[in-house]
Formats: C-alpha cells, sequence, structure tokens
C-alpha cells in the first residue's frame, strides 16, 4: 500500500525543505492534513494501467486523495485530472473533491478509482510540463483502444505510429510488426499493419517526448479528441448525443456533432427531472428558440451532465476559483455543487511563475532508454585524446540516435528538422503539417530549402545543404524572418504617401491643412520605419551567420529589436491617433477640389498604387496590429527561461495597450474607407459617406422578375433612411423592412423575398451559405435599424449590371472585362466589387478587416498546372488578392490573383507534386501551386490565404453605444 507519509511531496520539486507540502489544488499551502478515524484502503488505477492503493481516513475529503496521486505522480498540472469511478447506480460520475469519500464510495473494496484526463485544453502547448503531455497521450492511447477516440484510418495509423515511435524508439521492421501483433492500439489494427509501419518509418531520431507531442498535435484537431458522449433526445424523439468542452456545449448525431453553444451565447444552464435545459442568451442575429430542452434517461444523468457543464465552464472561462455561496438560513433550493480547484488560467500562471526542479519519470510503457541511464558512457567524452575526439562524435551521434532524450526537450518541444516526422490526413483532409514534416506525407528530406536560385532555376542538393548549414532552422528566426519581410512591404507602402504627399504639395488647390496633416503625421512615421527596418535587416543578417557574431548566440533573438521599437512607436500615439483626420481632410478636399480628386484618381490608376489610395492610408494601424500578432506567436514559442521571452513578453504589452488604445479608431477608419470605395461604384447615391452610416456586405446576387434571374450586385448599409433598387443607371428607393426564405413558393434554389410596405424583391443566392450569409446580416440590419431609427433606418441599395459571363474570364487577364460597374469612372479589374461579380459571391465588413489584418510578404514558388518548372516571386498578400513581384525591390506587380471564390488545398498523390511544403488555389479550371521555403511559412501562407478564400459566415454588430462590429 502507498503510505503518504512516505510519498515525495511536490514540494521537493520546487527545492523546498521536507516539512512543506505544495498542493495541487491550494497553491502555497500543505495538503490538508489526514483527519482521524479508521483508515480505508482505496484503489487508483493510473493512465499507465499499473495500480496503486492509498490508506485515507473515513472522514476525508475526495480532495486529500486526489492530492496523494498527484503528489505520488510528481504531478504539478493535475488540475487537467480528475478520479472516475461507477457508483451504487452503475454511473460513471466524477469524485467530489468537496464532499468526503466515503458518502460517496460505498463499498471501497470494490471501487476502482481511475485517474483520467478531465479537462482537455484545445492547445496541448498549453500543458507546460512533459509528465503531463506524457499522460495525456497515456489517455490518447487509451481512447483510441476504446473506440471512444473515433476518425479515419490514416489519422489512426499516424496516431498509432507515434505512440509505438514512444514505446519501442526507431523503426525496425521485425521489432515494429513483431510489436503491433503483441500490442492492439485500434480495434481494426490488422488493417492498418502496413500503413502504421510506413509512418514509424518516418520518425527515425523521434524521442518519446517529440512523439507525445505529435499524438497531442494531431488529436487535438480531431472532432472527437477529449469527447464524452451522453445519450439524450430532443423534443422531436431524435436520438442525440450530449458532450461539453473549452467551448461550450455540443450536440452530436452518431459521431458528428450538429450544432454548437459557445459559453459566451448561454445564458444558464439547469435540469428538471430529466430534462437538461439550455437558455441561451437573446440573439438578433439567430432563428434559435432562447430556451432548448433535452430528454435524458433519469435525473440522475441529467445532474451528472450538468455538473460536468459547470466544472468545464469554470476550468475554462473562469480567473479564479468560484467562491462558495453563503448557505441559505432556513433552507435550500437547487444544488449547492461548485467548481473547487484552479482555474486553467491559474494554473498556467502558477507553473510559469514557478521554477521546478525537473525529476525524471519512468515511461511504464515505453522501452527507449534514457541518457541518463548511461553515466559511464557520457564521463568517457571528457576523458578522451583531442585526436580521438571525431571518432568518439561519431558514436555519441549514433548513440543519441538509439537512445533519445525524453528528459531533455524544452516545455514547448520543438522538433529539429533531423527528425523526420510525417504528416497524416486527419478526419478525411490534409491537416496543417506538424513540425519538421512535409505537407505531402512524405518525410522531408535534409535539403529542405525550397527556394529558387536568381536564374529562376530550382536549387541543387548541394545548394540546398549549404543553405541548410548556413541558415538557422528555429521557429524564432522564421518568426523574425516574416518581420523583415512584411516590414520591407510596409515602408513600400509608406513611400507612396510619400510621394502622394509631394505631388499634394505642388497642387495650388490643396489647402494647408490637409499638407500640413500628410506632411506632420506620415513623414515622422515613414522615417521611424525606414530604421527599424535598417535594424531588422542587421539583425537577421547576423543571426543568419553572415558575421562571426552567431558564434556567441548573442544575436538569436528578435524580442530585444522590438521592445526598443515598440517604445519608440509609443512615443508616436497622437500621429496614428490623427490618421482618421487625415482620412477626413483628404475626402473634403477631393469633395472640393475636382484637380484634386482627378490627382488621386490618376495616382489609383498607376501600377505603383495596387491598391485604393485611401487603403495605404490605414496600413499603420494595421502594422501595429500585426506587430501584435508576431509577438504572441513569439512568446507562445518561447519557453519562461527563454533568453527572449522577457523582452518579448515586455514588447508584447506594450503594443497590446497600444493596439487597444487606437482599436476604435481603426474600426471607424475601416469603415470609413470602405464607404468611400461604395461611393465610387454606387453611382446616384449621395451622402454615403457620412458620420453615422456602417458598411456591412456587398456582393452578387439574382433577382427574379419577370425575365428571369437577372444577376444584381447589392449593398447593405444601415443607419440610412433609405433603401434602393435600380435599373442599370438610374437608382429608384424604397423601404424593406421583412426577410423571409421563400424557396418553396417560387421555387428556386436559395431564394428569399425583401418585403416593403411598397414593394417586395426576391433575390437568389449562388449557394445555401451565400443566402444565409444575406438573410442573416439583413435580419440583424433590419432589427438594429428598427431599435435605432424606427421602421426606415436602413438603407439596402440593388445596383444592377449587365449580364456578363463569368465562366469566360480568364484569371491572367481580369481586368480586361468591363462592366457597367465601371463605366461611370475608370476602376481596376481586380476591386471588391468586380471580382465579386464574377466570382458571384458576396463579402462582408468583417472579411474586409480580416484580410487588411491578414497580411503577408514573402518569397514563393510558383507553379502552373500544366507547367513543368517553378518561378521564384515576391508573394504580397493584402485585400483578398496575392500580387506577385519578381523580387522585393520592384516598385509595382508584375500581376495580381484575387482569391474570393477560391479554394485553397494540399496536392494529392495524384497531381504528382512531389515537393516539401506546397498548397493549392484553384477555381473552376483555374489550378495554381505555391510553394514555401519552411513548415512554419507553409502555415502562414495557409493561415492567411484561407482568411480570404473562406470568408466570415457572420457578422457581429453589437448596440449602438458599442460602434465596433468586430
Amino acid at each position: 500500500m502507498v503510505e503518504p507519509e512516505l510519498r515525495p511531496t511536490a514540494g521537493h520539486r520546487l527545492g523546498a525543505q521536507e516539512t512543506l507540502g505544495i498542493s495541487t489544488l491550494d497553491p502555497g499551502h500543505r495538503p490538508p492534513t489526514m483527519p482521524p478515524g479508521r483508515l480505508v484502503s482505496i484503489r487508483v488505477l493510473m493512465l499507465d494501467d499499473t495500480e496503486e492503493v492509498f490508506d485515507i481516513s473515513q472522514r476525508a475529503p475526495g480532495k486529500l486523495l486526489f492530492d496523494l496521486v498527484c503528489t505520488h505522480l510528481n504531478l504539478i498540472e493535475g488540475d487537467y485530472f480528475g478520479l472516475e469511478f461507477q457508483d451504487h447506480r452503475r454511473m460513471t460520475v466524477w469524485l467530489d473533491l468537496l464532499k468526503p469519500i466515503m458518502r460517496q464510495i460505498r463499498r471501497p473494496k470494490h471501487t476502482l478509482l481511475r485517474f483520467v484526463v478531465k479537462f482537455f485544453p484545445p492547445d496541448h502547448t498549453q500543458l507546460l510540463e512533459e509528465l503531463t503531455r506524457y499522460l495525456f497521450a497515456l489517455q490518447i492511447k487509451h481512447d483510441l483502444a476504446c473506440g471512444r477516440l473515433t476518425c479515419n484510418d490514416s489519422s489512426a495509423a499516424l496516431l498509432v505510429s507515434h505512440i509505438i515511435q514512444s514505446e519501442i524508439g526507431d523503426y525496425d521492421e521485425a521489432q515494429t510488426r513483431q510489436h503491433l501483433l503483441n500490442n492492439k492500439y485500434v480495434p481494426d489494427q490488422e488493417a492498418l499493419m502496413d500503413k502504421i509501419a510506413e509512418f514509424h518509418r518516418k520518425h527515425i531520431g523521434q524521442t518519446p517526448a517529440e512523439s507525445d507531442y505529435q499524438l497531442l498535435e494531431i488529436a487535438r484537431r480531431l472532432e472527437m479528441y477529449g469527447i464524452r458522449l451522453h445519450p439524450a433526445k430532443d423534443r422531436e424523439g431524435t436520438k442525440l448525443s450530449l458532450a461539453v468542452a473549452h467551448t461550450g456545449i455540443l450536440v452530436f448525431q452518431g459521431h458528428t456533432k450538429i450544432n454548437a453553444f459557445n459559453w459566451s451565447k448561454v445564458r444558464k444552464l439547469s435540469f428538471k427531472r430529466k430534462r437538461f435545459l439550455i437558455k441561451l442568451r437573446p440573439d438578433l442575429n439567430s432563428a434559435c428558440q432562447d430556451v432548448l430542452e433535452f430528454l435524458m434517461s433519469s435525473r440522475d444523468c441529467c445532474k451528472v451532465f450538468w455538473k460536468i457543464c459547470v466544472e468545464y465552464h469554470a476550468f475554462f472561462r473562469l480567473f479564479e476559483e468560484p467562491k462558495p455561496k453563503p448557505k441559505p438560513v432556513l433552507f435550500s433550493r437547487g444544488s449547492s455543487f461548485r467548481f473547487s480547484g484552479r482555474t486553467q488560467k491559474q494554473v498556467i500562471d502558477y507553473v510559469k511563475d514557478s521554477e521546478f526542479k525537473k525529476i525524471p519519470f519512468e515511461r511504464k510503457h515505453s522501452k527507449v532508454q534514457s541518457i541518463s541511464n548511461l553515466p559511464p558512457l557520457l564521463s568517457l567524452r571528457s576523458e578522451v585524446n583531442v585526436n580521438r575526439q571525431p571518432v568518439l562524435n561519431l558514436f555519441f551521434s549514433l548513440l543519441h540516435r538509439s537512445f533519445p532524450l525524453p528528459g531533455v526537450v524544452s516545455n514547448s518541444p520543438r522538433l529539429s528538422d533531423s527528425s523526420a516526422t510525417s504528416q497524416g490526413i486527419v478526419n478525411g483532409q490534409r491537416a496543417a503539417p506538424a513540425p519538421s514534416q512535409s505537407p505531402d506525407g512524405r518525410p522531408p528530406s535534409p535539403l529542405t530549402s525550397p527556394l529558387l536560385n536568381d536564374a529562376g532555376s530550382m536549387r541543387t542538393d548541394d545548394e540546398d545543404e549549404v543553405r541548410r548549414k548556413r541558415f538557422p532552422t528555429d521557429k524564432a528566426y522564421f518568426i523574425a524572418k516574416e518581420l523583415l519581410m512584411t516590414e520591407r512591404t510596409f515602408v513600400k507602402d509608406l513611400e507612396l504617401i510619400t510621394s502622394f504627399q509631394n505631388l499634394v504639395g505642388k497642387e495650388e488647390t490643396t489647402t494647408e491643412s490637409l499638407r500640413t496633416f500628410i506632411s506632420s503625421n506620415f513623414e515622422p512615421i515613414h522615417k521611424f520605419h525606414t530604421g527599424f527596418l535598417k535594424d531588422v535587416e542587421q539583425r537577421l543578417a547576423l543571426w543568419e551567420g553572415r558575421s562571426n557574431a552567431h558564434i556567441k548566440g548573442d544575436y538569436q533573438r528578435i524580442g530585444d529589436v522590438l521592445l526598443k521599437s515598440i517604445q519608440g512607436i509609443k512615443q508616436m500615439t497622437s500621429h496614428f491617433q490623427r490618421l482618421s483626420d487625415v482620412l477626413m481632410e483628404l475626402e473634403q478636399a477631393c469633395q472640393a477640389s475636382r484637380k484634386l480628386e482627378a490627382l488621386c484618381r490618376d495616382l489609383e490608376l498607376q501600377k505603383v498604387c495596387y491598391l485604393p489610395l485611401n487603403v495605404f492610408l490605414l496600413r499603420p494601424l494595421h502594422r501595429l496590429v500585426h506587430y501584435k500578432q508576431l509577438l504572441e506567436r513569439l512568446c507562445k514559442h518561447y519557453p519562461p527561461t527563454h533568453v527572449d521571452f522577457r523582452d518579448s513578453r515586455a514588447a508584447l504589452a506594450d503594443i497590446s495597450e497600444l493596439v487597444d488604445q487606437l482599436h476604435g479608431t481603426m474600426i471607424k477608419m475601416e469603415n470609413f474607407q470602405k464607404l468611400l470605395e461604395l461611393k465610387k461604384d454606387l453611382v446616384g447615391v449621395d451622402g454615403l459617406a457620412v458620420p453615422g452610416r456602417e458598411f456591412i456586405r456587398l456582393g452578387c446576387l439574382s433577382k427574379l422578375s419577370g425575365k428571369g434571374l437577372q444577376q444584381r450586385m447589392f449593398f447593405l448599409v444601415i443607419s440610412v433612411p433609405l433603401m434602393s433598387y435600380t435599373h442599370p443607371q438610374s437608382p429608384q428607393c424604397g423601404f424593406y423592412s421583412m426577410i423571409r426564405e421563400s424557396e418553396d413558393e417560387w421555387g428556386v434554389p436559395y431564394c428569399f423575398t425583401l418585403s416593403g410596405q411598397r414593394q417586395s424583391v426576391v433575390v437568389a443566392a449562388s449557394s445555401v451559405l451565400e443566402m444565409e450569409r444575406w438573410m442573416e446580416d439583413i435580419k440583424m440590419a433590419i432589427d438594429l435599424a428598427e431599435k435605432c431609427n424606427g421602421p426606415s433606418g436602413n438603407l439596402l441599395t440593388i445596383k444592377s449590371s449587365e449580364e456578363s459571363a463569368p465562366d469566360q474570364e480568364s484569371e491572367d487577364d481580369l481586368s480586361a472585362s468591363r462592366t457597367s460597374l465601371e463605366r461611370q469612372a475608370p476602376h481596376r479589374g481586380n476591386t471588391t466589387v468586380h471580382v465579386c461579380w464574377h466570382r458571384n459571391t458576396s463579402v462582408s465588413m468583417v472579411d474586409f478587416s480580416m484580410a487588411v489584418e491578414n497580411q503577408l510578404s514573402g518569397n514563393l514558388l510558383r507553379k502552373f498546372k500544366n507547367s513543368n518548372g517553378w518561378q521564384k516571386l515576391w508573394v504580397v498578400f493584402t485585400n483578398f488578392s496575392l500580387f506577385f513581384y519578381k523580387t522585393h525591390q520592384d516598385e509595382y506587380p508584375l500581376a495580381s490573383l484575387p482569391l474570393l471564390g477560391y479554394s485553397i488545398t494540399i496536392p494529392s498523390e495524384s497531381e504528382n507534386i512531389h515537393k516539401d511544403y506546397v498548397f493549392k488555389l484553384h477555381f473552376k479550371s483555374h489550378i495554381y501551386y505555391f510553394r514555401s521555403e519552411s513548415e512554419y511559412t507553409f502555415e502562414r501562407w495557409m493561415e492567411v490565404i484561407r482568411s480570404a478564400t473562406n470568408s466570415a459566415s457572420r457578422t457581429r454588430i453589437v448596440n449602438r453605444k458599442d460602434p465596433h462590429p468586430y
């Protein structure tokens, strides 16, 4: 039996005295003392299948037993775990930490408690200790074996391959197959033997800790990860299952998620006999009922699930443990149950602020030996003769490959480029590649730099090997390189504003206030960032080893450079706050002077001005958001002990404060800028770009008339007391105060009706998703306008355009096509209105904000569908488009590719793209392949492009007191 006083306490890991104990649930205090009374033996089954027996007092609360288990394991992050058992009703329940154990377990001799994972965080990098990740990996192993964690065959094989890599080490054909014959990891393992072995072969050199990390990386993307199903029925009697996750309450039909209720939407959870009730907050955008009711098999089932929901909500949403409710004087009403223990935030803060002594732990299922078990061999290294050093270096290199180091990885394992990890398919889709893994599922070669040389041809293996040895491979380096690439684009955009400033200065009709506004605010920003760009370039040159400074390691960081820069940026806060005044002043000056308006229009038609001019005026504010995003990734990557962590965290705190301070200014500027664009497109609609207007959505719909379905452009703006429907050249106005789905009424797919006092309009979308987006936004706009200004408080402008043939559109010459939308004034062919027309899609204000904030620059290799070679290009992503340059020094883009309507995927095996880090863009018959230089840049390009190809499904607008719809 396990005697508590003989077990080493968690305080030993903190270097504390032997008399001091640290409780997992009550940090900084002694564990609860054993109450007097007769001792009872409690059996606990651990995640490694070992059974331990703990002697506790009959009066002891559940918390004492749980603390003893965590102390036995030397587990600091124990709050993610719990003890479950079957009660007298044969129901699996969690041990209540506040109640006495003997009130919960009636027959302790015949009851087996299981120590398992209770709370599954969304990101495994939030688990800061290797031991915690190891226990989570064991939980995944159990869930796979019992069929609870369902996934497709490829995902299952990939997961099992990482499990056996941690258990038996590197691939050996005979050993691997024999191990799979002796151990069963998934129900249908025999059919997956070959696939598991193929994946295992790709993990050579991967340590057990790295295998755990990769296992969790893959598992967390599965839909059933951490899901515990509770049978239920809806009001119609349909069999469903309820589950709870960190995000909220989920509804499953079989193993398919059919609905989700985010914690922010849930107002109250309750149960009444067999009925489980979810009361939602009022939502103008949703047609869902306010109270949802599910029927479970018994009251006890309802209460068990309700308790789990309460604990999940408290653990992931609260900052600290909720305080107990005061006991009622006369009688109680309802359950007194509450969450007890630290919240996730408290756990993370506690572990980060403490410095633990890493105590090696035993992996019960692993045959991989730790290097700590080989002191005689290691001691030889310090005694060798210099002439024998190269031979012994080779010996110890081979030794490391045979005996990986499970206890020497950092808190957030970052696999080296030499650890070849495979990439699998998660639930039928290829997931973003795991570290040191190629996107096509093959192991990365040692030559993983898919860059072209200056001549435009593919690098040779020798060139790649040289580059691999020369340049760093740490993720922090690629984050710093992203900073450099995007800063180059930003400085070039600032140079366009300074060029415009020179033109404005020469124009006699320009007001003095406009000249002063532009020069006094943009010149300091441009000067500052020019100097900052030089600092970043110098740091990256040192980091890449172009001098001997990198030998000392003093320059392999970027947080100090960013901290210094952001401190300088904070001194220019007043300039950023006045940028909205610059935008307003420029618009007023253009209205007063046709000559200045023509000057701005001529500048926009030049190739160097690849976006609308007023978009460039927003660039400094968006750049602050980019700095924040970069620093968040950097702080997430660094362990707290890293030399660059403190500077990075300080810089993140400063830039976050500045972004929050300027958030309102940025939102107003984005909305006003978009209204100015609409003003150019909507000829005949006056007074659009004025205070109080808010743009919501624009896009293409088909209007049903006597001639059939005719393609039209729609523009939705709220707080304007008009609603207009137009013929090609003449706008007309009317009010619309009701919207309803009318597919059954008219027999037209995806159609709905806008009804007003004088007229009704039937329109059809291109898909059910487009219909839902429009209906949701229009309903929200009507409801919000009625609350604010009465029934006429919204404007829906429907502007028609000549019918064209979108299928005949050429991606290489999109600007050659013209419609009546562009005949009023010269426009670029890739404006948002033009692209939405040809792609038959729509875009919301939320989409615009995401597109301008998710910007990226860098080198990519491009390949067309039927071409053989790859072309190296400098690519800038912004405003839903990719802009292509030959090099970053070019003044203007050679071509552009609007991405609205496109899909981004990873090439299939049949496409024969046998290269690393390749993604595919396709729309109808148009197909492009792009190749990035590293796993990090591959993930970043996938991330930002998805923000353009997958537009936001809904627009959120809060009350009028908060005008920020995001």
